[in-house]
């Protein structure tokens, strides 16, 4: 959920079961920074992935992801930041990926290619309140040479 739907720590270490809805495909209700609503849509791998974790832990109502303990059983009410930290850290080498902290995950989704989604649509998916958020995360810099408007089709009449 931090890859393919962008989440914050927090907004995933406070995710709920019942946050999660099929509404248009699937699509979550959370509380994000600032105590904001974001509604964010959940891609078909990562359902699937939250169902198949669901069916293993038992879990069917409260926070979503939970500790487990050294028996491999699900316990508590939700995990900290620092048992996630620890998840990703131990995750990180069955990835091939040296080092490797949570935030880092988000960053993927942050990283999309512009041709892979629409500025406002990228802004949306990482909740940023302002697009000068997601435009500095993505790097965005305006073209001069090969500017958008110069493809618009409306060219100048040549003088013969």
């Amino acid at each position: 959920m931090l890859i393919g739907c962008g989440l914050r720590r927090g907004e995933l270490l406070a995710l709920r079961v019942d946050a999660i809805q099929l509404r248009e495909e699937h699509i979550a209700d959370l509380l994000g920074k600032a105590g904001h609503i974001r509604t964010i849509p959940i891609p078909a791998w990562v359902k699937v992935a939250v169902d198949s974790w669901k069916e293993a832990s038992g879990i069917t109502e409260g926070t979503l992801f939970r500790s487990i303990n050294k028996a491999g059983k699900v316990w508590g009410h939700g995990m900290t930041p620092k048992v996630l930290w620890e998840v990703v850290r131990e995750g990180a080498p069955r990835a091939g990926i040296e080092k490797l902290a949570p935030h880092d995950l988000r960053r993927y989704a942050e990283a999309l290619p512009l041709g892979r989604g629409e500025l406002d649509q990228i802004q949306f998916l990482l909740g940023h309140v302002s697009i000068q958020t997601t435009e500095r995360y993505l790097g965005c810099k305006q073209k001069f040479r090969d500017a958008v408007n110069d493809r618009m089709g409306i060219e100048p009449e040549v003088p013969r």
